[in-house]
């Protein structure tokens, strides 16, 4: 029971976290919007790169929830490994932006 507990709560953890970096990637783009066109195309490039990795840690968070018991331990160091992916490329979009 404790650790179906500690794994629900590591998972929500990680949902409040994928709909954190949602929300910050729509700022991005908004902000985007408001560059001169010739940089415009370069920040898109990065933010649909920052995007995939979005989109990777979902498919990541999935696979944790759908995950077996033996399996779990396993897949939660893969999608850490993703989540890290995205928080450096979050914080690498984000500087570009300042």
């Amino acid at each position: 029971v404790i650790m179906k507990e500690k794994r629900k709560a590591y998972e929500e953890k990680l949902d409040a976290q994928l709909k954190e970096w949602n929300a910050q990637i729509a700022l991005l783009k908004a902000k985007a919007e408001n560059t001169k066109a010739d940089g415009k195309i370069d920040y898109y490039k990065t933010i649909d790169a920052l995007q995939r990795k979005h989109d990777e840690a979902k498919t990541k968070l999935k696979e944790l929830k759908t995950a077996g018991d033996e399996a779990w331990e396993a897949v939660k160091e893969g999608a850490e490994k993703v989540w890290a992916e995205v928080k450096t490329a979050y914080h690498d979009v984000a500087s570009k932006f300042k």
